[in-house]
């Protein structure tokens, strides 16, 4: 249990979403931790299957008429790294939203911090998983799962294997609003022609599987289990209440994916439209 753990949290077991919806409500949930005192974790999907971009990665990196061709939707994260591709089945993605001043200021600590219920999810479902404890050299940059591999936010399984254990979860962070936001994507399972297909670049499948390991390949559980895992964990280390969203946070989540998260001129050039723009 976490220090944390003695103010007001809820979690949400959020329903498959549109990704540029699902990148505003992290927004629209730092508003409510400032404004009604009410912090947040949650588990969540995506759909239709989602390629996001790193904040400051370029969009020629991206294989736009493959991600047109098989369905794919294109976003742009708050955070920096490579693009992840989010697929509805293989990818298990959380948020946790938190006022900054009630948690570390250093970033390798708060990282370590959120990362515990992460953690504690790959415990529960009988994976051996931890931080890297070795860097590995990238091999392709645009790609989170395939740039290089940092023992600060990076978890890899199996632990034991040390330098040769593989990547089944990437983290990141950032702040909005005085709120620290952490995200992340675990891998359920592998779908290595879609994580290759959707970069501009010859990459073959087998360099993804030789770097990237999934929940469904360490241990053979069934999708609705290691969601529940993830959900549980999130949930009691913050001992958060089972809750949703509210009427008005949704509401507020479509207009600002529209204006910003699903518009091409913040996914090509991180370019935010005002209000009035179209």
């Amino acid at each position: 249990m976490t220090t944390l753990a003695d103010r007001e949290w809820r979690l949400i077991r959020d329903e498959p979403r549109a990704g540029a919806t699902q990148m505003a409500l992290e927004e629209i949930a730092a508003r409510t931790a400032l404004e009604d005192d009410l912090r947040t974790v949650r588990v969540y999907s995506w759909e239709p299957s989602t390629l996001s971009l790193g904040y400051r990665q370029d969009a020629d990196t991206v294989d736009w008429d493959f991600c047109e061709r098989e369905g794919i939707d294109v976003t742009r994260r708050q955070t920096g790294g490579g693009g992840i591709y989010h697929d509805r089945y293989a990818d298990i993605s959380y948020t946790i939203v938190a006022p900054a001043d009630e948690v570390p200021g250093d970033l390798m600590d708060c990282y370590e911090l959120f990362c515990e219920p992460v953690l504690e999810a790959f415990d529960r479902i009988g994976i051996d998983a931890a931080f890297a404890s070795a860097e590995q050299a990238s091999i392709y940059q645009p790609s989170c799962y395939l740039r290089d591999i940092n023992p600060a936010h990076d978890i890899v399984a199996s632990a034991a294997a040390g330098a040769d254990a593989k990547k089944i979860s990437g983290n990141a962070q950032y702040r909005q609003r005085d709120v620290v936001i952490q995200h992340g994507s675990i891998s359920y399972d592998l779908e290595p022609r879609a994580h290759v297909g959707v970069f501009d670049t010859d990459l073959v499948e087998s360099t993804f599987i030789d770097r990237v390991t999934s929940i469904r390949d360490e241990t053979g559980i069934d999708r609705d289990a290691a969601v529940n895992a993830v959900a549980g964990a999130l949930g009691d280390w913050a001992d958060a209440t089972d809750s949703t969203w509210r009427d008005a946070e949704l509401a507020a989540a479509r207009k600002l994916a529209a204006r910003k998260f699903g518009s091409d001129a913040w996914v090509r050039d991180r370019e935010v439209l005002e209000p009035n723009e179209r």
